[in-house]
């Protein structure tokens, strides 16, 4: 007899579940700011810099020409600033690294940037550097610089020879004037640099020099086997020296017989506001040989195509911080000197220099 008792299967235990948990909604992050891994800056109001100016934004103008060949006249294109340096601090690649901390205080009171960032990565640049003039320093005491400087790596030469020749001089219109371009067959490069310095009897000041310079490789002059040691050579490359050549078959010399090694060491970048940045480099300049320590330099340099992008308050600043410098490296300055001056009066005969 068949039963109406339906069976049903028995039910299996329901798992618990756990209560699902409200996530919070994921704040939204603020962008990083790519500045955030930069040096912070507290620009200081002009006002409130620690040192009277006079220079800033005044660099003189060139008045237009053209040269023998109807070419315009060259304009300055780089402002570069230099300090000379008792060489006695700098005996290790750090010593040149420590001068960073002198630059830190007149950097902030200044309102100006400074990284290191990433220039202890950087190498040493070592170069070999000789001058030439003749017997009596005609080409120097007349405003002219020659040197030849070759650059090294681990302890070897590399590269071609580099040509440098310029006209210094405290006239700017003089500087822009004087045709330094060489008479060769290759490339060549114009720089014209309005520079910087302390001034020679005193902390607190600046002094202009104008640097027009032409820079190339030895094998661009395509002269052979013609030496740079012959003044009638150098005038068929540098037409301007015909103007200090006294007659036909003068002869050149090493000046004060002496091989410099130059060691360079980029330590960091300077920031004065407005898009106006400037590398700078600290070195020292020692005899070949007997690495006698001769003088020591720091630079920074900016390089600009037109005056309107030096903006007047990043000018304000850069001379504010450059002469705060001054009295902040008291114990490593050298007022009156520069390289080129310390190694034409190394064998005690000082020309008669426009610096």
């Amino acid at each position: 007899m068949k039963s109406n008792l339906l069976v049903r299967p028995k039910a299996k235990p329901r798992t618990k579940t756990k209560p699902q948990t409200k996530t919070k909604p994921q704040q939204k992050t603020k962008p990083q700011n790519k500045a955030a891994t930069q040096v912070k800056t507290e620009r200081v109001p002009i006002t409130s810099l620690p040192v009277k100016l006079n220079w800033a934004g005044r660099i003189p103008d060139v008045k237009p020409g053209t040269y023998a060949d109807g070419l315009p006249i060259h304009q300055v294109q780089y402002l570069c600033c230099k300090m000379m340096l008792r060489p006695n601090h700098f005996n290790s690649r750090e010593s040149l690294f420590s001068f960073g901390d002198v630059l830190k205080g007149p950097a902030k009171a200044c309102g100006v940037g400074f990284s290191t960032k990433g220039f202890h990565a950087t190498p040493l640049k070592i170069r070999e550097v000789l001058f030439v003039d003749t017997k009596d320093f005609r080409l120097y005491n007349n405003a002219f610089i020659l040197r030849r400087r070759i650059p090294y790596k681990v302890v070897f030469p590399i590269g071609d020879p580099e040509i440098v020749f310029k006209f210094r001089h405290n006239d700017i219109q003089m500087a822009a004037e004087t045709d330094v371009r060489p008479q060769i067959s290759g490339v060549h490069r114009v720089k014209f640099k309005c520079q910087a310095l302390p001034l020679k009897e005193k902390l607190g000041g600046i002094r202009m020099l104008y640097s027009h310079n032409v820079q190339f490789p030895r094998s661009a002059a395509g002269f052979g086997q013609k030496s740079f040691l012959e003044m009638d050579s150098l005038v068929e490359i540098f037409p301007v020296l015909a103007r200090v050549r006294n007659e036909p078959g003068e002869k050149i010399e090493l000046v004060s017989d002496a091989i410099i090694e130059e060691v360079l060491q980029d330590i960091g970048v300077l920031d004065f506001g407005h898009g106006v940045t400037a590398k700078t480099d600290v070195g020292i300049w020692r005899t070949r040989g007997e690495h006698r320590p001769l003088i020591g330099e720091f630079a920074f340099q900016i390089r600009f195509r037109d005056r309107k992008e030096l903006a007047l308050e990043a000018m304000q600043r850069a001379e504010a911080f450059f002469i705060a410098l001054q009295y902040a490296a008291q114990d490593y300055i050298a007022l009156k000197a520069t390289k080129t001056g310390v190694v034409y009066n190394l064998l005690g005969n000082p020309p008669n220099s426009y610096e």
